[in-house]
């Protein structure tokens, strides 16, 4: 049911999140999980879809404010609404899981079709799926969803054997910058371990914890993992999440939080205990790119937003949500703003990509 191991849409990720709280009614992710069976007495799961009825739009990184503004102002509630998403992760993904053994076209209709019917029931404002492939995304459309272009930068493995064969891709300017910064890292005499699987450890994990909260605290954002969620990760989900740690002779002074499916590595958090020169990007970028070149890994996603990405090899590449709206002419209007949005979108594609930092286009 799971193609390609993507570890957002495991059982372990998502069960994890609510049994260790940070996903529940209380803050605002009430689980309303749509699953299609063979039969009456649900023995056999032909499909699956994690939904949420959410109160607010906090976490789910495709950005909808302005609609609930438009709703306040017009004398209607915006909130509560239905969200099918992984909590806090805006990573390109499977939205539903289907039996391979089953009708694709049908289960995947029917869980979409329940969906709408919930929205209908609970008297809520809309239906959004977040972050789905292309492919889902049309299959969405199809079923009177209405398709939103965002953006994301993504690092691709053109077959490098090597970090210094993906460098000479670069322009002079851009791989002259990597370098220097790799160079004051190493000169720094600060070293990097990964830690996976039985090696993530209780004290590994409160130090990852940490790290997060650091991070956290330093942007004035809201922690939305707690530390029984870590520890979750390393009992249940450890074979595909993974700890860098940066040290300094024996002290761990840097980490960062990812997470790997068959073919792509993710990036999650980081965090610090100092402003360290230049370790934030080795931490966040050229150690994962480095991972994914020995492992033979063909993407990177780094998380959302972040242009300053584009510089250490990162380039645009598109992520795609669908929504639906039981008020028709406020599906109206969005299909408008969204028509708009793409327009803009591919504006930005464009001026993103005149601005690679590869020398040419391969």
């Amino acid at each position: 049911m799971l193609e390609g191991g993507n570890p957002f849409m495991r059982h372990e990720f998502l069960n994890g999140l609510e049994i260790s709280g940070c996903v529940s009614e209380a803050h605002g992710w009430q689980p309303a999980h749509i699953a299609v069976y063979a039969d009456t007495k649900q023995q056999r799961l032909l499909g699956a879809m994690p939904c949420y009825q959410k109160n607010h739009s906090y976490g789910e990184y495709i950005f909808d404010w302005s609609w609930a503004d438009a709703y306040f102002r017009h004398g209607l509630d915006y909130y509560p609404k239905l969200s099918n998403a992984v909590p806090f992760t805006p990573a390109t993904g499977p939205r539903w899981l289907v039996d391979t053994e089953a009708d694709a076209n049908l289960i995947i209709s029917a869980l979409l079709q329940r969906a709408l019917e919930l929205v209908e029931e609970r008297s809520l404002s809309s239906f959004h799926s977040l972050f789905l492939t292309e492919q889902q995304a049309e299959l969405c459309c199809a079923q009177g969803m209405s398709m939103r272009h965002s953006s994301q930068f993504h690092w691709h493995n053109r077959d490098y054997p090597d970090f210094d064969h993906f460098l000479a891709e670069l322009s002079a300017k851009k791989r002259k910058n990597i370098k220097r910064e790799r160079r004051r890292v190493k000169e720094s005499d600060v070293h990097y371990r990964w830690l996976s699987g039985a090696q993530l450890q209780g004290d590994a994990v409160a130090q990852m914890h940490q790290f997060y909260l650091r991070t956290i605290r330093y942007y004035g954002a809201q922690a939305y993992l707690n530390r029984d969620f870590f520890n979750h990760l390393a009992d249940h989900l450890a074979d595909q999440t993974l700890f860098l740690f940066a040290y300094y002779e024996d002290q761990v002074i840097a980490g960062g939080l990812y997470f790997k499916s068959d073919n792509t590595l993710y990036g999650r958090y980081w965090g610090a205990l100092n402003n360290f020169h230049s370790v934030h990007f080795e931490t966040c970028y050229y150690q994962a790119i480095q991972w994914c070149i020995e492992h033979s890994y063909q993407r990177f996603e780094a998380g959302a937003q972040g242009e300053h990405k584009l510089a250490r090899g990162l380039t645009p590449s598109p992520t795609y949500s669908a929504h639906y709206m039981s008020h028709p002419q406020f599906q109206q209007a969005i299909d408008q703003f969204l028509q708009q949005e793409q327009h803009h979108m591919e504006g930005y594609q464009r001026a993103m990509q005149a601005r690679s930092p590869f020398k040419q286009e391969l």
